[in-house]
């Protein structure tokens, strides 16, 4: 019985220890169970659906064609006048995304004639907004560059996250089995496929090379991206493919589709390299001469072509003290601490220009004292301006006091038939305490005509009453 009982704490605590054990990975099991659920994209998946949907939507003909021409012109309109707005608007109804969305679906699926379908009809898709957007600008009226122009002839390394999170966003919206509308004209916004076509359009209207090239630059990175996107996300779903009846052609054709992947994959992280080493160059010669600013080094003409990274150039215009060659061998030794190696600093400077600096100085001293010129005058006129306001509340509350005699006069003549005359003024009073003012009317009477005296007494009633007064004297002449 005592072994009985001194066993069973012991099978307790046994259990007890393996349960303690367990619990981690419990609760491990229990976080990617919730993790899987909550982002697994496969359970609702429209395979089928899909496919339809993409291949539906990248033909470029009949209504379609005219869509896009007209969505173009709206977008290039916007450009010109430098409308976010209007560009947005114009990005919401254009049928961009039907051949790159084809492409990339084409290459994961291993259909060849898709893939041929998508090709052609985005060819067709750029040669319509380039063209329209070239016969637009080529208008004089409308060839002024303006920031959003601008903001599309270069590409940036941001640009190109953008473009993969917007394909994949897109490919996945478009795979459920309820569509999100929303999130498809989202990323139709986000990625901003029709800004650089159009600026492409300018380039060419304006013979803009570098605008052109840059625009169709950014146009591809986002282009190739998307697909990218739609491509890896089509694999992953496991969407069916394509089968040919001749097993040799089959082989050939899913060759030539993973031979199109590998290149646009490898032509992506080309481009994606590139641009962030591009990007991180300008973000290094920028420090370097925000740096050279706190030193009290004064540079000009600061702009982008100054930061050369396709030939590892910086080139920096000084203008004040000049540098000594000591100090420009300092800076140029101090490069590789920014991150600019094999990188070349130039520094421009000119002779002695103290003459210059002179003459900027009494600038500044001349414009400080036509700025205190010009607020002593602001002040002598701010207060004139007060007295004015003063002087007009004096004469407004006079014109208020005044009575309208004239009318009053003719009033009263209807009114009381025995009044012959009458005459208005105001009466000062002093009784040696205050001064007051009283209104005061005189009369004259016809002595013909009887109870003139009783008039008189109405004649003052009338008047505190019109005239809206407490207290008015009435006076009579014999």
């Amino acid at each position: 019985m005592e072994n009985t009982d001194n066993n069973k704490p012991i099978e307790n605590s046994d259990s007890n220890n393996q349960t303690t054990d367990n619990q981690p990975k419990l609760i491990w099991a229990s976080i990617k169970t919730f993790l899987f659920e909550l982002l697994s994209i496969r359970f609702d998946t429209d395979q089928k659906g899909t496919i339809e949907d993409i291949k539906g939507n990248i033909s470029m003909k009949g209504h379609t064609a005219w869509v896009l021409v007209f969505s173009i012109l709206i977008a290039s309109i916007g450009l010109n006048v430098s409308s976010t707005a209007v560009v947005i608007g114009a990005m919401l109804i254009s049928p961009l995304m039907g051949p790159i969305l084809g492409v990339g679906l084409s290459i994961g699926i291993n259909d060849i004639d898709t893939l041929k379908r998508s090709l052609i009809n985005l060819g067709v898709m750029v040669g319509l907004s380039l063209g329209t957007s070239f016969l637009f600008f080529l208008i004089p009226l409308f060839r002024n560059e303006t920031l959003e122009i601008l903001a599309r002839t270069a590409p940036d390394v941001r640009d190109v996250f953008i473009a993969i999170a917007g394909g994949l966003a897109l490919i996945i919206a478009l795979s459920r089995r309820s569509k999100q509308t929303n999130t498809i004209a989202g990323v139709a916004i986000a990625t901003a496929l029709m800004p650089p076509l159009c600026t492409a359009g300018y380039g060419l209207a304006t013979w803009n090379l570098a605008y052109f090239g840059g625009a169709m630059f950014l146009f591809t990175i986002n282009t190739i991206f998307i697909a990218l996107a739609t491509f890896v996300i089509v694999k992953y779903l496991k969407f069916p493919v394509v089968k040919y009846l001749n097993s040799t052609k089959r082989k050939h054709i899913a060759q030539t589709a993973s031979f199109i992947a590998l290149v646009v994959l490898a032509a992506s992280i080309y481009m994606f390299i590139n641009l962030f080493q591009q990007n991180q160059f300008k973000q290094y010669s920028q420090k370097l001469i925000n740096d050279l600013k706190s030193d009290g080094i004064s540079i000009i003409d600061e702009n982008d072509e100054n930061i050369d990274y396709q030939n590892r150039k910086l080139t920096i215009f000084v203008y004040g003290d000049l540098l000594s060659n000591a100090e420009i061998e300092k800076w140029k030794n101090k490069l590789p601490e920014y991150g600019l190696e094999n990188t070349t600093l130039i520094i421009n400077q000119g002779s002695d220009d103290s003459d210059l600096r002179h003459e900027v100085k009494s600038l500044s001293e001349l414009y400080a004292r036509n700025q205190e010129i010009i607020s002593s005058r602001d002040k002598s006129i701010n207060e004139k301006e007060e007295k004015i306001k003063i002087l007009e509340s004096e004469i407004s509350k006079y014109f208020k006091k005044q009575i309208p005699f004239l009318q009053v006069s003719k009033e009263a003549q209807v009114l009381f038939n025995g009044l012959s005359e009458i005459s208005y003024g105001n009466i000062l009073i002093n009784n040696f305490k205050t001064i007051d003012t009283i209104t005061a009317f005189n009369t004259k009477w016809y002595d013909s005509i009887p109870n003139n005296k009783l008039q008189e007494i109405q004649l003052k009633k009338w008047l505190k009453t019109r005239l809206e007064l407490d207290t008015l004297v009435v006076t009579r002449n014999p």
